[in-house]
């Protein structure tokens, strides 16, 4: 092996771009997918990103657990194809377009030409792919991008195709209207996901409006409110609830009759003076309280349907005489007089109210004003009072561009929005505006264009979810989360109440619907590939995109008489393309057919929390319509990366380190780590720190490194004495090895395998990073720490290059199951030892199976090893309360449990460990708790109080009377019954207190415990011992001394030394002299390295430190480390 830096010196980030030279050389990627093809198949399905934009911490994020996942499942067997995805259709990419071009509008894009358009989309999607490919692969993630896929591929898209046609067989796929978030700024409908993405506050107009009745006695007037006034001159009918009770109430002010719930008549406002016209009189906003109703299209509040009201004066009894109280479904069928006359058309079937039980009376009126086109329940009552026909166009005089058109000729062309101050002023001219305000409230917006939304119904074809739901239900059962709660309650919420998919987009960049219809839409033809529409128009396709098959027509089947079938103008939803991904991205089922069939569900698939509602939504909703299964087996759903404070990451604020400056510092491992060991990958948010990455390498690499280069440094060492080279012993060999803790790491590291391999089988992979930091911390403050002498061959040849082997498995173990975590760090540990497993080691660590479990773990001596590091933290805590220092020997301590296994392997194996790193001479071990300590119960009330109630008290009183001789028994049988109460081990807390023996005082011994083990120390200093607490001391200050001159642990030297005068009398210092003498092969030992008188100090020697210490035993000394030179040695060499 070749010789290592030290940590401090060792360039993570520098090491990294080495590795990827090493991969680039060995072709790494593909030659792992060869070597392991003809292993079963891990499917993997990599959800597409879009290439117009650069990688930020999320997609990171995403990208490292998959490639964790994969790579475990390709090192535990499996031959794992893995493939970038690319989205590159749909509004993303129009959006920047019509950036560049300045494009506002549909009529835009016609009159340049949906060719010109098209191709201007195609060269943009793939921007910033290249910057994708460099961030991902300095990321350490292995993935084809030379064999990716893209969703503008006709492959791709011809998948598509047979998806839908098949959806269409069976029966469902439908052409209809729903009302959705529509952009204004875009061009194009929105999903329910899509429109929660971006609100903001705004204010907006608050109005109230009558809709006075016809032939009503009292000229009542229905009373509605909207804060979106556009809305009102495409009204076609008023709703109530069917089972609220409404009031008529005549203002006393102005004499208006209005109707309103009589559970909101405090929302009618509180009129000062007549100005009664048309039984329509207007307040100022100071004079109404406004609320919204949830259920009604564009009168939208915020998210949660809440409302920022202004402060106002209620109506009441003095404002308001109540003529006569009626239901709503009394109300249902009444006729009124429409508020504008541009549908007067439709008068035989609309301007009349209906009722449905959509209509709340915790806001609003109670009275509810239709406009089908603009709201969702305005649509759907509607529709079922026969005022609208689905098959036929909708009364909607707004266009595409959110402008009205010739239908409502008093405001054509004007923008819906600019619209709302004409229309209440019309509203107000017609004598019906009963109150007129603002209100601030949170609306959405368009998170590409900024644009408001409004709600706008359009013809749309339709996937008929609600179909399937239940299937839905029954395949999600079918699967498996990481986190549960995610699929349990917010997916399986989503699929409960999922409603039809509205699958196309009047957009031009996408992939376009199959669908050909006749002129009068009697004849439909869903095209299912592209031999199909080869074969039934006669002409030769390359190219699915719009601009090279709209022109294409096919032939009724009915004769030429009825003319030709054209393609429907609209594309798909992005999102359908990206559902279809499991077929279309090995273009199923015109390619590859064996291995989808074989392999479906797909084995694994993982993105963040807000694809819930989206990419795993249409996975399943698409391989449930298709094949009655989910299209995945096993998922990861991660959270939200969030800068420091918790907001948002935003390139504005620049409130986040840019990725890449992050693993220029630290390296793309500790990134890596950072972000798998957070609650991130729990669904949960994870506040990024760049201060948390520069912990992984200090708290995990380091020590790991440190640990390694221990081995490489004793390793090379063996050649520097003059040895046979260090060459691993087999494991047989090792088997025999008597060492403690020899047999202690071993079965540590199968425990790390087996919970690393069990936790990778369950997904759960934030709980390896914690175990791993452990064991890490456990090899090198155990193992090496511990095991110092063996390593530098202080105990033996053969000692040594047992322990030197244990270590060197251990590390082997150990990278080879972090390997998918760590993928640069655990190569470059791997690289250099390969070169002791001879020829047929693998090339790559990334070539090796993962570890297997060899035998049973031996948990009797790791639970030992762990009570011994704890009786060693006790003994510490101990030194530390009462001053005395380690440096200090101490004549005895006392290790106290009950388990004489414990305690065996304490006093035998473990002894010489535990007595070394306290410096105490002695160690003994007692069973008997009662021998040092007295023992108290105390009831655990944050447990009973709730559960006892009144009787707590009683129960209390007698557990904190119990006996020593109660709790040894309740201690023993976990249980015990008081005042009638069964109380069970966690119920009480056994407190054990320190009992000072008797004949000693009480400074000169004292205990700690963590009420599993008691540590009794003798605090008595023995004159005896002092000699052996210098010498240690003398040892601390040449080895720092070596440290200080730059020295390795396997540079060979000299030490000389020189005692002086004691810091008084200048006098030599007799007890250092004995010290040196008497101590002289402990200290030789220590150190490694011969220690001489100063005489003996050569003339010529090369002397590399020198330095004078002061205030050890009341003495001075002078050490010297020189470089070894040849000279006679007398009697005077100690």
């Amino acid at each position: 092996m070749e010789n290592v830096c030290e940590g401090k010196d060792f360039n993570f980030p520098e090491q990294e771009e080495k590795i990827l030279g090493l991969w680039k050389e060995l072709d790494a990627f593909k030659t792992q997918l060869k070597l392991s093809e003809g292993k079963p198949e891990y499917i993997f399905y990599d959800g597409p990103p879009f290439a117009t934009g650069l990688p930020h911490y999320g997609h990171i994020l995403a990208g490292t657990i998959k490639d964790i996942v994969t790579r475990f499942q390709t090192t535990n067997g499996h031959h794992v194809i893995r493939r970038f995805g690319w989205d590159c259709h749909g509004l993303p990419v129009e959006f920047e377009i019509n950036q560049k071009l300045n494009i506002k509008s549909r009529k835009d894009v016609l009159d340049m030409g949906i060719d010109v358009y098209n191709e201007e989309c195609r060269a943009i999607v793939m921007r910033y792919s290249k910057e994708w490919e460099s961030v991902v692969v300095r990321m350490g993630r292995w993935i084809d991008f030379e064999n990716d896929y893209k969703t503008l591929d006709p492959q791709f898209m011809e998948s598509v195709w047979w998806v839908f046609k098949q959806l269409y067989d069976k029966g469902l796929v439908y052409r209809g209207f729903k009302v959705m978030p529509y952009s204004i700024g875009c061009n194009t409908a929105l999903s329910n996901f899509e429109a929660g993405l971006n609100y903001k506050e705004v204010s907006d107009p608050s109005i109230m409006v009558t809709f006075p009745l016809l032939e009503d006695v009292d000229r009542a007037a229905m009373v509605a409110w909207t804060t979106t006034p556009w809305t009102l001159p495409s009204n076609l009918a008023l709703c109530v609830n069917p089972k609220f009770t409404y009031v008529k109430a005549q203002c006393k002010a102005t004499g208006a009759v209005y109707i309103v719930a009589e559970s909101l008549l405090s929302q009618l406002p509180t009129k000062k003076g007549k100005s009664e016209a048309s039984n329509g009189s207007i307040a100022k906003s100071s004079d109404v309280s406004v609320k919204t109703n949830n259920n009604d299209g564009n009168k939208v509040a915020d998210k949660n349907g809440n409302l920022k009201k202004e402060k106002t004066k209620d109506a009441n009894s003095s404002s308001y005489n109540i003529l006569s109280r009626m239901s709503g479904l009394d109300l249902a069928g009444k006729r009124y007089q429409p508020l504008f006359e541009y549908f007067l058309e439709l008068s035989d079937v609309a301007f009349r109210v209906l009722s449905d039980e959509y209509v709340t009376d915790v806001s609003g009126t109670g009275v509810v004003h239709c406009a089908p086109a603009f709201g969702e329940d305005d649509y759907r009552v509607c529709l079922m009072a026969g005022i609208i026909d689905s098959n036929e166009d909708l009364p909607d005089p707004v266009d595409a561009d959110g402008c009205f058109t010739e239908k409502v000729e008093d405001f054509k062309g004007l923008h819906v929005k600019d619209a709302d101050k004409a229309i209440i002023a019309a509203v107000k001219t017609k004598g019906r505006l009963v109150s007129a305000g603002s209100i601030s409230h949170s609306y959405p917006f368009c998170w590409r264009s900024e644009s408001p939304l409004i709600y706008k119904a359009v013809p749309s074809w339709f996937v008929a979810v609600e179909k399937i739901k239940d299937n839905l239900l029954k395949n999600n059962k079918l699967t498996y989360w990481v986190p549960d709660f995610v699929k349990d309650k917010r997916f399986h919420n989503w699929l409960e109440n999922a409603r039809d998919w509205a699958v196309s987009r009047t957009r031009f960049w996408g992939t376009p619907l199959p669908i050909w219809r006749s002129s009068d839409g009697k004849e439909i033809v869903v095209i299912g590939s592209v031999k199909e529409l080869e074969d039934l128009s006669g002409h030769k396709v390359t190219d699915l995109h719009r601009h090279k098959i709209d022109h294409i027509t096919i032939p009724s089947r009915r004769g030429p008489e009825f003319g030709v079938l054209k393609r429907v103008e609209d594309v798909f939803d992005c999102w359908f393309e990206s559902g279809s991904m499991p077929y279309a991205y090995i273009h199923y089922p015109f390619e590859n057919t064996e291995l989808f069939e074989h392999n479906f569900p797909g084995d694994f698939v993982a993105e963040g929390l807000d694809q819930t509602r989206g990419w795993f939504y249409t996975l399943m909703v698409l391989s449930t319509a298709l094949f009655d299964k989910p299209a995945f087996k096993n998922l990861i759903c991660n959270g939200l990366v969030l800068a420091a404070d918790g907001k948002k990451m935003s390139k504005k604020l620049r409130n986040y380190p840019p990725p890449m400056d992050v693993v220029s510092k630290y390296g793309a491992d500790a990134l890596r780590l950072y972000l798998i060991n957070s609650p991130v990958v729990r669904a949960e948010s994870l506040r990024f720190k760049e201060e948390g990455v520069f912990a992984v390498v200090k708290d995990v690499f380091l020590p790991w490194y440190n640990a390694y280069r221990f081995l490489v440094q004793n390793a090379g060492r063996l050649v520097i004495e003059g040895h046979k080279p260090f060459t691993p012993l087999s494991h047989k060999d090792l088997q025999n090895s008597d060492n403690v803790l020899d047999h202690w790491i071993n079965s540590a590291s199968q425990s790390l395998v087996r919970f690393v391999h069990e936790e990778m089988e369950a997904y759960r992979l934030y709980t390896v990073v914690p175990y791993l930091l452990k064991f890490v911390d456990n090899l090198t403050n155990i193992y090496v720490r511990f095991n110092r002498k063996r390593l530098k061959g202080r105990t033996g040849d053969m000692d040594c290059r047992i322990a030197l082997s244990t270590l060197f498995y251990v590390l082997l173990t150990t990278c080879k199951a972090m390997a998918p975590f760590t993928p640069f760090f655990t190569e470059t540990l791997y690289q250099n030892i390969r070169k002791l497993l001879g020829p047929t080691a693998e090339r790559s660590i990334h070539f090796c199976s993962f570890p297997p479990v060899e035998g049973e773990s031996d948990e009797r001596i790791e639970r030992s090893v762990t009570r011994m590091m704890t009786v060693i933290d006790l003994a510490r805590n101990i030194r530390e309360r009462r001053n005395k220092a380690l440096k200090i020997p101490l004549m005895e301590m006392v290790v106290v449990h009950p388990d004489e296994e414990f305690l065996d392997d304490i006093s035998g194996k473990l002894g010489e460990y535990v007595k070394e790193e306290l410096n105490v001479r002695g160690l003994i071990t007692c069973n008997n708790p009662l021998k040092y300590a007295t023992l108290r119960a105390e009831p655990d009330f944050s447990l009973l109080g709730k559960r006892l109630g009144k009787a707590m008290g009683v129960v209390a009183k007698e557990v904190k009377s119990m006996t020593q001789d109660d709790i040894l028994n309740f201690e023993k049988s976990g249980e015990v019954v008081v005042s009638g109460h069964h109380l069970s081990a966690g119920d009480i807390k056994v407190i054990r207190d320190f009992k000072h023996p008797d004949g000693v005082n009480k400074e000169d011994i004292d205990a700690a415990g963590d009420g599993d083990v008691l540590v009794v120390l003798d605090l008595r200093q023995d004159d005896t011992l002092m000699d052996v607490g210098t010498a240690r001391e003398i040892v601390n200050r040449v080895q720092k001394l070596r440290k200080k001159a730059g020295l390795e642990p396997t540079d060979s030297v000299e030490i000389f030394f020189r005692t002086l005068g004691s810091k008084n009398d200048g006098q030599k210092n007799n007890t250092l002299e004995r010290i040196f003498k008497m101590q002289a092969s402990y200290i030789q030992e220590a150190i490694g390295s011969p220690i001489f008188e100063m005489d003996m100090l050569p003339s010529d020697a090369v002397v590399l430190a020198s330095e004078h210490f002061d205030g050890v035993a009341n003495g001075s000394f002078q050490i010297s480390i020189a470089r070894p030179s040849i000279c006679i040695v007398d009697d005077k060499k100690f």
